[in-house]
């Protein structure tokens, strides 16, 4: 590796240098294996063009796992009703509202990946889904998950003109019983499945913002179990997003 290779490589793990390149890095074969099915590589570090000491110098992580990979960036269009009425698997949007937490988000990419949820609308303080630790975190789910930051009031305020009746589900600690919400799709005890909604996810320690609870049609909570027990504040917001994911999913 050129010493000039290796200064781009320690570049990308500060965002204003990701962002100006439109750049990332990921680590180790794996992952980059993914990532190659869907992003433009730039170049590839191992062990037959790098020592292990460039690695080391080049890795983010603690035990660097032996290849380190640029790609570019990908900018998709933001999804509208428009293009998520073509089809039903990709009805579900999931929307984070300022995530700050690098683990957090890249848990959270993986988990829609599993749940068939192709995009991801982020609010513009929501950490970078190239931060190389939740590039690693995604275990190569941005191959098949679009991750998007925008305005998120903005966004939303144009899907409702756009779509009247639009469902936004948001995880509130004073929102309905998941288990019992009533869909607007069929009147009966179910989440609705088969229609273009919004699934709103807050921040970790102050949940959805303000501006954004406003626009809120059906608030949801996760219960706790036994219902009157002392129990924790609140839970993690990956694996609160994975349980809402499962309860969407579950077959109706």
């Amino acid at each position: 590796m050129t010493k000039s290779e290796i200064k781009l490589v320690r570049s990308l793990h500060q965002k204003k240098f990701r962002d100006e390149l439109g750049l990332f890095i990921a680590e180790g074969d794996k992952c980059i294996n993914e990532l190659r099915k869907h992003f433009e590589l730039v170049l590839l570090a191992d062990a037959s063009n790098a020592t292990a000491k460039e690695i080391e110098q080049m890795s983010m992580l603690r035990t660097p796992q032996g290849s380190i990979a640029v790609f570019k960036q990908v900018n998709s269009p933001l999804p509208t009703t428009l293009n998520a009425k073509r089809s039903t698997l990709n009805a579900l949007t999931l929307v984070l509202d300022g995530i700050q937490d690098p683990g957090n988000l890249g848990t959270i990419i993986r988990t829609a990946d599993w749940f068939g949820v192709h995009d991801i609308v982020c609010s513009l303080d929501t950490v970078d889904c190239y931060n190389p630790k939740v590039v690693q975190a995604t275990m190569g789910a941005l191959t098949r998950v679009r991750v998007h930051y925008t305005d998120l009031v903005e966004w939303l305020s144009t899907l409702n003109s756009q779509f009247s009746t639009l469902p936004i589900y948001g995880t509130l600690l004073d929102g309905n019983n998941l288990y019992e919400e009533t869909s607007i799709c069929n009147n009966q005890s179910t989440i609705c499945n088969n229609q273009f909604s919004i699934l709103i996810m807050g921040n970790e320690g102050n949940g959805i913002s303000q501006s954004v609870r406003s626009l809120v049609t059906h608030p949801i909570r996760i219960p706790s179990f036994p219902p009157d027990a002392e129990t924790s504040e609140s839970l993690n917001v990956a694996i609160a997003t994975a349980i809402v994911l499962a309860e969407f999913r579950r077959p109706k």
